[in-house]
């Protein structure tokens, strides 16, 4: 898929454009999706899900808009939608001529007869607000347009039945306002120019087959709040909007001015992608579709995070649309999302922030509501901190913030000799990080089923060490920029460097993934190692990066992402589905993710110098951006063939990963450091590089 267009040949078959989702978000963590057939397949579809404690305390407010239109006195319905009975009813899908994205935009266009309709769904930036407008583009005459309002009130992990509760539903200067129950947050429905009639009729057991296939609960009510009535003449527009706020799009002075909300969302895109022209002017000229694309959606995992202390603060959500802001993901992102898209200010601030929740050396792997709770739970965390703060440096040349997160770095480091939590802790005997207790599971391979670690991954991890080195060899060039002592740095990397040897595996000629676990050294070959070679410092002498390069693509590339686990060890499960236990079973032993198939394509550009093939084999991800979440990248896909897309619809380290490696494949070569705005002047201007 290159221009995200599909026509009536997928659109028809609900099979297909039942499985093929979109999705829009806000800045602060809400989001709208949905299947471009318009059924609801899963628990995650609707069309506003709020973000009442941004970005999180996600909450669905409105379902869907159930559309029908009247030509000549005929009644044709426009939704779908599917029951728990088997039935599809009704089957609008079948008048779809076209879907396509307009940018972030998705928008459908119905075709009967010569009477073409147009939708698009698109949410205000910074506000718990979705617009869902309508365009009568041709007709003989003027056409009547019905739509019916289904609403929920529900955290978006749960599913709602009648009478869990009694709404209130009350007409407004425009539509309608509606309390779920006493206390809730109102859902205000305006439809400015429509007549609107108030409601109150459940629809029962809506079937949501993605969630059944995963053996979840799988059928919902939703509450039918009203219905819009109005007659459109060809070539006008018409606008439902759905908010948290009373004046959303209506009002004298409103801010949020109904007749220009769209164009306010297209200025917010040309915005990002200016950005990023100015930042990588040679990429940016030769990139094709798909990478433009995600320039955009990086902008939906970049989003405010004000806490009482920070009221300027930003955070990176993992995923859509079930993900909340991770730290290891948040450091592993921020190279693609912020620095590669030309908003390494944004890069900054997530710094800043993370710097100052360290503590013993870590750093948060999950961050709660307004910065409670933090999680230190991950030994890799803190090592991709270095990692962003040396991307960061080397496109901004900002030594303010070098300096500033100096001692915190120093301080990580000095924690990681002597050791902090979970085991984690150098070893004196060959420099290499060793992590893990009882049931831990540190790594990024961190799924767990009943309090079990299915891959625990005990012991010094491989590329947990490759990030250690990375880590040092950082601090050494840090220390040296700021003019500081970079010997005993520079002696830790040789000292790692060397104790790196002992990954070696002559028998399978890779790495072992563990060394010194419960049982010894581990030598299930999985793409860890790849981070050996992948990274900016690798440890390795030239003949194993080659060997390590040539096992990863004979055993795990696919053209979806690296497999977890080759297909000839025991415990390799080659399909990511069915009930939880399964699925988390399959999680990384076996399923093949997305965010290592870029590390593969740089790998292959340091080993062999194969810049146009690594471009090349990066640019199959272009075809996953349409084979899914429309516009966007998965989490994951199947070990075996045909390596079907799974996981979540958009994922940030995915995106970010192949954002990052796409530019350092297909950027300037010499490039001047841009400067950077700070708290109290800017940068000087670098030399170029």
């Amino acid at each position: 898929m290159r221009d995200f267009t599909y026509g009536r040949d997928r659109l028809a078959d609900l099979g297909v454009a039942g499985r093929l989702e979109w999705l829009v978000t806000n800045g602060i963590g809400g989001f709208a999706s949905g299947t471009v057939a318009g059924t609801l397949s899963r628990r995650y579809h609707g069309l506003l899900f709020a973000a009442l404690e941004p970005p999180l305390g996600h909450t669905l407010l409105l379902s869907k808009l159930s559309e029908r239109v009247e030509i000549d006195g005929l009644t044709i319905p426009l939704s779908t939608d599917q029951w728990a009975s088997g039935v599809v009813d009704p089957a609008g899908h079948v008048h779809l001529e076209s879907f396509r994205l307009e940018d972030t935009v998705p928008t459908w266009t119905w075709a009967i007869g010569d009477t073409k309709l147009e939708k698009r769904v698109w949410m205000e930036h910074g506000e718990n607000t979705t617009y869902i407008q309508y365009r009568l583009r041709s007709a003989r005459g003027p056409v009547g347009l019905s739509i019916g309002m289904l609403v929920n009130h529900r955290d978006a992990r749960q599913l709602t039945s009648r009478g869990e509760w009694e709404a209130r539903v009350e007409p407004a200067t425009g539509g309608l306002r509606v309390e779920a129950y006493e206390g809730a947050t109102p859902l205000w429905l305006l439809a400015p120019g429509a007549e609107v009639r108030p409601a109150a009729d459940w629809y029962r057991s809506f079937e949501l087959p993605l969630e059944a296939e995963q053996g979840l609960e799988h059928v919902e009510d939703h509450l039918c709040a009203g219905r819009i009535e109005l007659r459109l003449s060809p070539g006008e527009y018409f606008t439902v909007v759905a908010s948290t706020r009373r004046d959303a799009g209506t009002g004298a002075g409103a801010p949020l001015a109904l007749a220009s909300a769209l164009a306010r969302r297209r200025a917010h895109e040309r915005s990002l992608i200016e950005s990023w022209k100015r930042s990588a002017p040679a990429a940016a000229r030769e990139a094709p579709l798909w990478v433009r694309q995600l320039v955009l959606g990086a902008d939906a995992f970049l989003v405010d995070r004000t806490t009482p202390s920070d009221t300027g603060g930003r955070g990176v959500i993992a995923g859509y649309p079930w993900f909340s802001d991770w730290g290891r993901d948040g450091m592993m992102a921020l190279p693609g999302l912020a620095v590669a898209t030309g908003r390494p200010e944004v890069a900054r601030t997530i710094l800043l922030a993370f710097a100052r929740h360290v503590d013993r050396g870590m750093l948060p792997n999950r961050l709660a509501d307004q910065g409670q709770g933090l999680e230190y739970d991950s030994v890799d965390a803190a090592l991709w901190f270095f990692n962003a703060i040396r991307c960061y440096h080397e496109a901004t040349g900002d030594d303010e913030l070098l300096a500033e997160v100096y001692s915190v770095l120093e301080d990580i480091g000095a924690w990681y000799e002597r050791g902090t939590r979970s085991g984690i802790m150098v070893d004196p005997e060959d420099g290499l990080l060793r992590s893990g207790e009882e049931g831990a599971a540190l790594t990024w391979m961190n799924a767990r089923f009943a309090d079990r670690a299915v891959t625990p991954r005990q012991g010094k991890p491989v590329e947990v060490n490759a990030l250690w080195y990375n880590a040092l060899t950082s601090m050494a060039a840090f220390a040296r920029r700021l003019k500081r002592a970079s010997d005993s740095y520079q002696d830790q990397a040789s000292r790692v460097e060397q104790g790196f040897a002992r990954f070696w595996n002559p028998e399978n000629g890779c790495l072992f993934d563990v060394l010194d676990g419960p049982h010894g050294h581990d030598p299930a070959i999985r793409p860890n190692q790849l981070l050996a070679v992948s990274l900016p410092d690798s440890p390795l002498p030239g003949f194993q990066r080659r060997a390590v390069l040539e096992t990863c693509g004979r055993l795990l590339l696919t053209s979806h992402g690296l497999r977890t686990l080759e297909p000839g060890h025991p415990s390799y499960q080659g399909v990511h589905a069915g009930p939880r236990e399964r699925r988390d079973g399959a999680r990384h032993q076996g399923t093949a993710w997305t965010w290592l198939l870029p590390h593969y394509a740089l790998a292959l550009e340091r080993v062999h110098g194969q810049r146009d093939e690594a471009l090349a084999l990066l640019g199959t991800l272009g075809d996953l951006t349409g084979a899914y979440g429309v516009g966007w990248l998965a989490e994951l896909a199947d070990g075996d063939l045909p390596h079907r897309p799974r996981g979540s619809v958009a994922h940030a380290v995915a995106v970010a990963e192949a954002l990052h490696a796409y530019h350092a494949l297909a950027g300037e070569r010499r490039r001047a450091k841009r400067r950077v705005a700070t708290r109290v002047g800017r940068v000087p201007e670098l030399a170029v590089v």
